[in-house]
């Protein structure tokens, strides 16, 4: 009975809840959005518009956040320009998030460059895509970055944006490896891996994760000496069985050198 007349008062408007707004002009995407963040986000009304000329009727609302879909425009699109200067001036005190089916870091920089506080490719799985509206409306900025390092890593070819690429076929030695190498990590540091994998900034996986930034440092640090890697790309191939550990001198009892361990 209590979630029937929450249900209620939320729907005629007497429950003052922070309010996220979805501007998406197809209504098929618009729907699916619209339920994933409303079961995600259960403490914000999110409301759905085809066009930000519809946030006119939102002059009286706590809107924190706009996230605006611009398909395939570019940054510099003039409608697009014109949809984030309307969203400036009806909404002042919100973050603004880009919907894009572009996911080059160029695109990135022009949109953060705009005031733009997240940006998210559509090819982001959905999880990630609702993590970093969450780090958003923390104060927070996300986006996807580029993976440091991939340039100098030989025999593979460099992830896209979306993170680490998982599906290849491992032989039964590096099965073996792999498993050796899990039991060797807590479940913190396999969780913190597991986010590793998609690419995710520190900040977002302490977000995601309820931690500290510095204790997310801290984890890779420990998940890079175990997988005897010199940054957290490498750590990550290697718990996958993509690249075969190699030996360095280590310090006594196993621990690698500071001087070889380069900041998470």
């Amino acid at each position: 009975m209590d979630d029937i007349t929450n249900s209620s008062k939320r729907l005629n408007g007497s429950l003052d809840l922070p309010v996220l707004v979805i501007i998406e002009p197809l209504l098929l995407p618009r729907t699916c959005i619209l339920n994933v963040l409303r079961r995600e986000l259960a403490e914000f009304e999110i409301r759905d518009m085809a066009t930000v000329q519809s946030l006119d009727c939102t002059s009286a609302l706590d809107v924190r956040l706009v996230v605006l879909s611009i398909a395939d425009k570019p940054i510099g699109d003039p409608a697009v320009e014109d949809d984030l200067a309307f969203v400036a001036e009806c909404c002042p005190s919100a973050a603004v998030a880009i919907l894009s089916n572009h996911d080059d870091e160029p695109t990135a920089q022009a949109a953060m460059r705009r005031g733009v506080r997240g940006f998210l490719p559509t090819s982001l799985p959905i999880e990630v895509a609702v993590a970093g509206l969450r780090l958003v409306l923390v104060g927070g900025v996300y986006r996807p970055l580029p993976v440091p390092g991939m340039s100098r890593m030989p025999d593979f070819e460099p992830p896209d944006a979306r993170g680490f690429a998982s599906a290849y076929l491992m032989n039964e030695r590096a099965r073996a490896a792999i498993d050796r190498s899990v039991s060797d990590f807590t479940p913190r540091e396999q969780q913190v891996l597991a986010e590793l994998e998609l690419g995710l900034p520190n900040k977002l996986i302490a977000a995601k994760l309820n931690l500290a930034e510095s204790t997310v440092k801290m984890h890779i640090q420990h998940i890079m000496r175990k997988c005897d890697a010199h940054n957290r790309t490498e750590a990550v191939l290697r718990w996958r069985g993509r690249l075969p550990a190699q030996s360095r001198d280590h310090a006594p009892g196993g621990a690698a050198p500071m001087s070889e361990t380069k900041s998470p």
